[in-house]
């Protein structure tokens, strides 16, 4: 063994690293356990609708809505260790909800008796200054506060008089709460255009996980206007208000989320439906919420009088009551599981070029059913007719994928490297043409459904599929290995998708890129709501260190 000073000091330096390593992973290890004492992890999937706009607002029309891989979470422990001795604590609990992203927090009393909110006191901090705000109301989160009210509500309701007493501890010691979107949810479009770095899901990924939200410069203009979150149309409100109706839950002792029950998620998605419903101001489809709660599905909406009670419960109706209405009501929505044929990628785009309000162009399309109702029935009847039939296609090839997978995945490795007019020239067999057949059965299914959708838009007076759109779209299909291209959703500027074959999505970026067009990291992914295994930042740090192996 060498005793010389270079050697000796390289050997005290690896051991000092392996120190430094062993110190960490114990400090995270620490944060961890502490952390998890009576906390609850909870996340809830981003949506996007790729068949169903404007038509699911009516119960006689479904959706197919498909779950993605960008996750929005809800932490939930108390905060504090024992139950206040203070007599007023019995009438009264503390919430605290942290937004780590908006470098918010909100402090709120809880009345044990009305099982309302109020907000005392909010925070934020500005380039590192902590700013108190002068009125409660411009930090207020309406989501996250209805499902706190309407959780407790239904605690009270279902957990039995033998466990009255833990629950009781439980909402005495607090709710903290904290609340994080992945970074999909939100558009970092001008970062990366500051930085100079190009449009390519690789420069979305130099930013750290739940980076903080930007804010539309141009909507802040007036003294009383409040900013608002620059998004890209994955239905955050719902993903969020799921998360946090879940996690509380959870936390609270009324479900048993890793049990998979389905009588469990059902109760999830009626307080989440209810929570965000309110917190709306109206009663929506709900497609949403359901897509965060039970994954990609085939979806037909719930009758709004379902949400009758809930929706004169600030007139005077009590919680207690509108809650048990609201758990023993008829929800008649219908919800059948769906996902994307194997080997087929789901992407999404961000065009960059404005966004569109829903609640406008919804209302425009309504005052045209209402002014030419034969008209636009047609129209409608037409696109529920291609809705179908893009789903019958899509089917078509899970079960051609199910019966035939050699010759399934053999023409689609084909197909990808070829554009789709040069497809059918592929097939070799009659099991690869059939499976060409539903290919270009779901195109011309897609072309049909943008067609109308643009004669709704015209006809209504509203940008459905705006122009710019209607190019980059037509590029997209002309793309090889480009099965299908869309709006999502409602339609207007937000947001592209496609669907590809095989693994090309990644030519599809680079192409949408050179248009200006950023690819979101975004995949489909089925799964609905879940609980995790901890915080998700602790987990990006203990990935990180475990990552720094010595070699």
């Amino acid at each position: 063994m060498n005793d010389s000073p270079f050697y000796r000091f390289v050997d005290d330096s690896i051991m000092y690293i392996i120190g430094l390593r062993i110190k960490l992973s114990t400090l995270v290890a620490k944060v961890e356990k502490l952390n998890n004492i009576m906390e609850v992890v909870a996340s809830a999937p981003g949506k996007v609708l790729m068949t169903g706009g404007y038509l699911v607002l009516e119960r006689s029309n479904a959706g197919l809505v498909l779950s993605t891989n960008a996750r929005f979470y809800a932490i939930v422990k108390p905060i504090y260790d024992e139950v206040k001795s203070d007599s007023w604590a019995w009438s009264w609990m503390d919430v605290k909800l942290t937004a780590p992203q908006l470098a918010r927090e909100t402090m709120y009393k809880f009345s044990m008796k009305k099982l309302t909110l109020h907000c005392v006191s909010s925070r934020q901090v500005f380039f590192w200054i902590a700013m108190d705000f002068t009125s409660c109301c411009d930090a207020r989160n309406p989501f996250v506060e209805q499902a706190v009210q309407y959780v407790i509500a239904a605690a009270h309701a279902r957990i039995g008089q033998d466990k009255k007493d833990i629950l009781q501890k439980r909402l005495l010691q607090g709710l903290d709460i904290t609340i994080m979107g992945a970074n999909e949810f939100y558009s970092y479009r001008d970062q990366l255009e500051a930085r100079g770095l190009p449009l390519t899901p690789e420069s979305l990924s130099v930013l750290p996980p739940f980076s903080s939200i930007t804010f539309n410069a141009n909507d802040a203009n007036g003294a009383h206007c409040k900013p608002e979150v620059a998004k890209t149309g994955l239905g955050s409100s719902a993903a969020m208000t799921t998360a946090v109706v879940a996690a509380l839950l959870h936390y609270l002792g009324v479900c048993h989320l890793q049990e998979s029950n389905n009588a469990d998620l059902d109760l999830v998605h009626m307080i989440a439906q209810t929570s965000h419903c309110i917190a709306q101001g109206k009663v929506g489809s709900g497609f949403d919420v359901s897509c965060a709660v039970y994954g990609s599905q085939r979806y037909v909406r719930f009758s709004p009088e379902v949400l009758s009670s809930a929706q004169v419960a600030g007139i005077g109706a009590l919680l207690h009551e509108v809650i048990v209405d609201v758990m023993e009501g008829k929800w008649d929505h219908e919800m059948t599981r769906f996902a994307l044929p194997p080997r087929m990628t789901l992407l999404l785009g961000e065009p960059g070029s404005g966004g569109s309000s829903t609640p406008s162009m919804v209302g425009a399309v309504k005052r045209w059913q209402k002014s030419e109702p034969e008209k636009s029935l047609h129209t409608f009847t037409k696109l529920s007719e291609a809705n179908s039939m893009l789903e019958k296609q899509l089917n078509k090839l899970k079960k051609l994928a199910e019966e035939e997978r050699m010759a399934y995945d053999s023409i689609i490795d084909r197909c990808c490297q070829h554009k789709s007019e040069k497809w059918m020239e592929q097939s070799v067999a009659p099991s690869e043409q059939a499976v060409v057949e539903a290919l270009l059965g779901a195109r011309n299914a897609m072309l049909d459904i943008r067609g109308h959708m643009r004669q709704m838009g015209e006809a209504a007076g509203v940008p459905i599929e705006p122009d710019s759109q209607t190019r980059l779209l037509d590029t997209t299909m002309d793309m090889e290995g480009v099965l299908l291209a869309g709006i999502p959703g409602a339609g207007g500027f937000d947001a592209v998708f496609a669907v590809t074959l095989s693994d090309i999505s990644s030519k599809v970026a680079n192409a949408w890129s050179s248009l200006n067009v950023l690819a979101l990291p975004i995949r489909e992914d089925p799964h609905g709501v879940s609980l995790e295994n901890g915080d998700p930042r602790l987990q990006e740090i203990t990935s990180r260190i475990s990552s720094a192996n010595i070699n």
